[in-house]
C-alpha cells in the first residue's frame, strides 16, 4: 500500500553526519530505490511500473538524459530513475479539496519536497487577482484567460515562453511553432542554466552544439576523463558504460572538487559480483580547485605539443599533424598561447601537484583514442566557454574527433533537454530553421532574437514582460537570485504552468496564475487519432518513441500537446493556416511537419518505428566535416582565467544531494556524502574550517560576495568538515540559489555561474 503525504514539513534543523561513502549503487540503492518507490505507488503498481522504464516498448524515464544501450536489462533503471518514475505514478492526489484547505501564502511557506509529495495535480486551477487560493475551472475557462492576456499585450515580445527538458519533441515542436506564429522568439529553456555553455563553445569550434560521441564509443575508448561530473547521482545509469570501458582496458581519469563515491567504485545490482564487490572506476583522481579546469587543459596541450618537438616525441605521434593539416584552423595562434602556459599559475589555479599533473600527462600519450565527458562543474563558471574550448583544444591536438572511441561528451541532464533544442526551442534560432518554418506553414516567423532566462528575469523585473507560461519545470527554484527572481514573476500580469506536481513556481504567481495539469511519461495518452506515443532524443543525438502505459493520475488532464494545440486555436483563431486540430488528434502529423522542416529527421515516422530509435547525423562524428564559419574545426586561444579568493572567502559550488534531482527534492538524505535528515548543510575542507574557527556542527550563514555591493544571504547552514578540494565549498540548491547573482553569468552562453560562488562565513543565530 502506498504512503500518505506528509502533513507538515518535517524538521530540518538538526542533520545527521557520517563520513563519505566510497562505493555507489549496490544493494543499499536496490533497498532504496523499492522502499520510495512503494511509498509512491504500492507493490503491485511498483513492479508493473519499474519494469516498462526505458524498455523499448516502455515509457522513457522522466529524470536524466543518458542513453539506453542496445540489449536493455530487464530493470533499465537506476536508484534516481526509480524514484523520478515514483513521483510521476503516484497514487496521491492534489484534487481542489487540497487548494481550498491552503491558502497560496500557506504554500510559498512550504518546503519544495512538501510540496512535491503531495501528489499529482488533477484539475486546472486559477489564482483570480487578489484572490487568496486557488480554484477550479473548467478547460476551456482556462484558455480563454491565458488568450485574454496574450492578445491584449502591446507586444507578443511581453510574453516569455519557458521550456523544461521533459517535455517531448512533439510538444517542443508545437510549443515553439505556437510562439513564433505569435510572434516572439522569446522561448527561453532550461538548456539556458546549464550547457548553454557547451553548445556555445562546440558550435563555434565543431560546429555543432551537441556531443560527438555515441554509446559504443565509450567501450573502444582508452582513455575517459570525467570532468565536473558526479555520474553516481546525476546519471547512474553512466556508471555501467563506464564499467564496461574498464573491462575493455579504459583508463578513467576523474577531475572535480570532491570525490563522488560513484566514481570512486561502482556495484552494479545488475550481477552478484557486481552487487557486492563492485568495480573501482577512477586510475586517476585530480582533485581540482573550482573554476581551474581552463588552466588544468592549456598546460596539458602545452606539455603535449612539448612532448612533440622533443627529440623522443619525434615521430611519436603525440600531435596528430595530418589531422591538424586537414581538418583545423587556427592552430598557429593555438599553439602560442598553449606554450605560453605556466607551471606556477596552473598549480596555483587547480590546486593540483606537479606530480598529478605528470601522471595525467602520461596517460594521455599512452592514449590513441581519448573521451572528455562533462556537465555543471565545466559549464557553470565565468569563464565556461573558453574553459570547454580548450576541452576541444586537447581532443583536436592529437586528432580525438571523428573517429571511434574519441570525442567530446556533454552530459546532458534531462531527459529530452536536447531534443527541445533540436525542435527549436531557441531565443537565437538560425535563420536556415527560421526559413523552412516559413516554407512550411506560411507565415513569416520573428527574426529578432528573444530572451533567454536571465534576460527574461530582467524582462519581467523591469516590465518589459507581461506574461510567463512554462511547459513544465520550476522556474522559481531553478533560477539564480532567488529574490530578484521571485520580485520579478509577481510583477508579472500572468503566470502559467503546465505541471504533473506542486512546486514552489505555483506560490510565486503573476497577479493571475494557473496551473494546468498534464500527462506523464509514465500514461497513456487516448487522442482522437487513437493511442499516441512521443519521441525524446537522449544526450547523444539518440532519438526513440515512449509510450506510456498507465492510466492517467486524472480524466481532467490533457497531454502537452493537446494543451498547445488548444491554446493556439484559442489565441491565434482563424487566420491560422495551422492544422492545430489535426495535430492534436493525431501525433503522427507533426512528425511529418518536423521532418520536413528539420534536417536529420527524413522519414520519422518510420524511423522512429525501429524499437531501437535513429541517430541523428552529426557531422563532425561522421564524417569529419566540420560545419563552422570556416569548414574546419577551430583551435581557439583565450587568455586562462580562474576564480581569484580575496582572504579569508571561500569558493562556493550549489549542487544536488542523492536524493533529489534538479529542483524536485525526493528526500532528505544524501547518502553518498554521509548527509541525513537535513539540506541545509555546507560542506568544507577541515584545514579552511579551521583557519576560518568554524567547527564541525557549528552554524553558520552564507554569505554572497559580488562586485553590486549587494548582500545575498542563505542562513541557517550546519558546517560539514569534508574533503573538499581547498578553498573551496559546497552545498545544495536550490537553497543556495539565493546567494547566485542575477548578472553573474558566463561570457557568451549568459549561463549563471552558479558553481563559482565567492562567500563569507558567518556565525548563524543557529549556534
Amino acid at each position: 500500500m502506498a504512503g500518505k503525504p506528509p502533513q507538515s514539513d518535517p524538521v530540518q534543523d538538526a542533520p545527521q553526519v557520517a563520513g563519505p561513502k566510497h562505493a555507489a549503487a549496490g544493494l543499499p540503492a536496490v533497498g532504496h530505490s523499492l522502499r520510495m518507490a512503494q511509498q509512491q505507488m504500492g507493490v503491485k503498481r511498483t513492479a508493473l511500473t519499474l519494469l516498462r522504464v526505458n524498455q523499448k516498448d516502455g515509457f522513457d524515464c522522466p529524470g536524466c538524459a543518458w542513453p539506453e544501450p542496445e540489449h536493455r536489462h530487464t530493470a533499465e533503471f537506476c536508484e534516481n530513475g526509480a524514484k523520478a518514475v515514483a513521483e510521476e505514478a503516484t497514487l496521491r492526489r492534489v484534487t481542489p479539496d487540497f487548494f481550498a484547505a491552503h491558502t497560496v501564502a500557506d504554500l510559498a511557506t512550504r518546503s519544495g519536497y512538501w510540496l512535491g509529495q503531495q501528489g499529482r495535480l488533477t484539475q486546472p486551477m486559477y489564482l483570480a487577482e487578489g484572490a487568496e487560493r486557488y480554484e477550479a475551472v473548467p478547460w476551456e475557462r482556462a484558455f480563454d484567460i491565458i488568450a485574454e492576456e496574450l492578445t491584449g499585450l502591446a507586444s507578443p515580445d511581453e510574453a516569455l515562453f519557458y521550456t523544461s527538458g521533459r517535455t517531448s519533441n512533439e510538444a517542443a515542436f508545437l510549443y515553439q511553432l505556437f510562439a513564433r506564429e505569435f510572434g516572439t522568439n522569446n522561448l527561453p529553456d532550461c538548456s539556458n542554466m546549464c550547457h548553454e555553455s557547451s553548445g556555445s563553445a562546440l558550435n563555434e569550434t565543431i560546429g555543432i552544439g551537441k556531443g560527438s560521441v555515441l554509446l559504443e564509443d565509450l567501450y573502444k575508448a582508452d582513455l575517459i576523463i570525467v570532468a565536473g561530473q558526479n555520474p553516481g547521482t546525476n546519471h547512474p545509469r553512466m556508471l555501467s558504460a563506464l564499467e564496461k570501458a574498464k573491462a575493455g582496458g579504459a583508463k578513467i581519469i576523474t577531475v572535480n572538487p570532491l570525490p563522488e563515491a560513484g566514481m570512486e567504485r561502482f556495484k552494479n545490482p545488475q550481477t552478484p559480483q557486481g552487487m557486492f564487490k563492485g568495480a573501482a572506476l577512477t586510475d586517476l583522481f585530480l582533485q581540482i580547485r573550482i573554476g581551474g579546469d581552463q588552466a588544468l587543459f592549456r598546460l596539458l596541450n602545452k606539455l603535449i605539443l612539448a612532448e612533440s618537438d622533443s627529440a623522443s616525441g619525434a615521430g611519436s605521434g603525440a600531435v596528430d599533424q595530418a589531422f591538424i593539416d586537414e581538418h583545423t584552423h587556427g592552430y598557429e595562434e593555438f599553439t602560442e598561447a598553449a606554450r605560453a602556459a605556466d607551471w606556477d599559475e596552473t598549480l596555483t589555479a587547480t590546486g593540483l601537484t606537479r606530480e598529478q599533473i605528470d601522471e595525467a600527462l602520461r596517460m594521455v600519450l599512452a592514449s590513441e583514442r581519448t573521451i572528455v565527458c562533462w556537465a555543471m562543474g565545466l559549464t557553470q563558471h565565468k569563464h565556461s566557454v573558453p574553459t570547454i574550448r580548450e576541452v576541444v583544444n586537447f581532443l583536436l591536438l592529437r586528432g580525438n574527433i571523428g573517429r571511434p572511441g574519441a570525442g567530446v561528451c556533454p552530459v546532458r541532464g534531462h531527459s529530452n533537454v536536447q531534443g527541445d533544442r533540436t525542435m527549436g526551442i531557441f531565443e537565437r534560432p538560425a535563420p536556415a530553421f527560421l526559413d523552412a518554418l516559413e516554407k512550411e506553414f506560411g507565415f513569416a516567423p520573428p527574426r529578432g532574437h528573444g530572451y533567454d532566462v536571465v534576460r527574461a528575469i530582467r524582462a519581467m523585473r523591469d516590465d518589459k514582460a507581461k506574461v510567463f507560461f512554462a511547459m513544465g519545470g520550476n522556474f522559481v527554484s531553478a533560477s539564480p537570485d532567488t529574490e530578484v527572481t521571485e520580485a520579478a514573476m509577481r510583477r508579472a500580469r500572468l503566470t502559467v504552468h503546465v505541471s504533473t506536481k506542486l512546486n514552489r513556481s505555483h506560490a510565486v504567481t503573476g497577479a493571475r496564475a494557473l496551473i494546468l495539469p498534464t500527462l506523464g511519461r509514465t500514461e497513456r495518452d487516448l487522442q482522437g487519432g487513437g493511442e499516441q506515443f512521443v519521441t525524446v532524443e537522449d544526450s547523444m543525438g539518440m532519438v526513440h518513441a515512449s509510450r506510456g502505459r498507465l492510466e492517467p493520475a486524472s480524466e481532467h488532464l490533457l497531454s502537452e500537446p493537446a494543451i498547445v494545440s488548444r491554446l493556439a486555436r484559442r489565441v491565434l483563431g482563424d487566420e491560422s493556416r495551422t492544422p492545430w486540430e489535426e495535430f492534436e488528434k493525431d501525433y503522427a502529423t507533426v512528425r511529418d511537419r518536423i521532418a520536413r522542416v528539420i534536417p536529420g529527421f527524413e522519414d520519422f515516422n518510420a524511423r522512429v518505428a525501429d524499437p531501437n530509435g535513429f541517430a541523428l547525423p552529426h557531422a563532425p562524428r561522421d564524417e569529419r566535416r566540420f560545419p563552422t564559419a570556416t569548414g574546419k574545426a577551430n583551435f581557439t586561444a583565450a587568455p586562462v582565467e580562474y576564480p581569484k579568493l580575496p582572504k579569508g572567502r571561500l569558493l562556493l559550488q550549489t549542487l544536488r544531494s542523492h536524493d533529489q534531482y534538479n529542483t524536485t527534492i525526493y528526500g532528505l538524505d544524501d547518502r553518498y556524502r554521509g548527509i541525513k535528515n537535513g539540506r541545509r548543510v555546507v560542506l568544507v575542507n577541515p584545514e579552511d574550517a579551521r583557519e576560518l574557527g568554524l567547527a564541525d556542527g557549528s552554524y553558520t550563514d552564507l554569505v554572497g560576495e559580488w562586485k553590486d555591493g549587494v548582500e545575498r544571504r542563505a542562513p541557517g547552514f550546519r558546517v560539514v568538515h569534508y574533503p573538499t578540494a581547498r578553498g573551496c565549498a559546497a552545498a545544495y540548491y536550490p537553497e543556495t540559489n539565493v546567494l547566485v547573482p542575477l548578472d553573474a553569468t558566463a561570457d557568451t552562453s549568459n549561463t549563471p555561474a552558479s558553481k563559482s560562488v565567492v562567500v563569507r562565513l558567518e556565525q548563524s543565530a543557529a549556534n
